[in-house]
């Protein structure tokens, strides 16, 4: 796809296009997901210019995971395969493999840290966000499985990558007074 014209003049009335040439509502529910999964992948940008070098690539990775996811939603009805199987389980195994890293928790820890670490908690707060956005479209029409199972576990990797960051710099977690 090849973006030529950026102002277009066909959104001003409240309604945009869809890849598959229908026009929807900007308050729809599809539009509202969309927009989730963008402003998650912006976030992930931002934080990406904190980041070291291995994050950098896993975080690169999953902004185009969401490309894709995204590109998915903005043609409904078409069964494209994009964002694969495979995604979920490479987050579920990095997610596992740098949890196996850290010391357990016993208590609900507050975000912040470093601020790679602060950025990446608001990938993680956003990233559900975005998980309730495709929920609720999943609700009245069809999303793949494994968008809503992506969007899951993307958002415990976020967790315990802000966990690693903070424990590789010494950065103590503070927990949570509930008293």
């Amino acid at each position: 796809m090849r973006i030529t014209k950026v102002t277009t003049k066909t959104g001003d009335t409240g309604q945009t296009g869809l890849g598959n040439g229908k026009r929807i509502s900007k308050n729809s529910l599809r539009v509202n997901a969309m927009g989730a999964v963008d402003k998650l992948n912006s976030i992930i940008g931002w934080a990406r210019v904190e980041s070291n070098k291995q994050s950098d690539k896993a975080l690169e990775e999953i902004q185009q995971d969401l490309f894709n996811l995204g590109g998915e939603l903005a043609i409904p009805d078409v069964e494209m395969n994009l964002l694969k199987n495979s995604r979920i389980d490479w987050l579920g195994l990095n997610t596992e493999e740098i949890n196996s890293l850290l010391p357990p928790l016993n208590e609900f820890i507050l975000p912040g840290g470093s601020e790679f670490t602060a950025r990446i908690h608001i990938a993680r707060s956003e990233c559900r966000d975005a998980e309730r956005a495709l929920i609720a479209l999943s609700e009245n029409e069809y999303v793949p499985d494994n968008h809503k199972k992506y969007i899951n576990r993307l958002s415990d990797f976020f967790f315990v990558l802000s966990r690693i960051d903070n424990y590789k710099k010494g950065q103590k977690e503070i927990v949570w007074n509930y008293k």
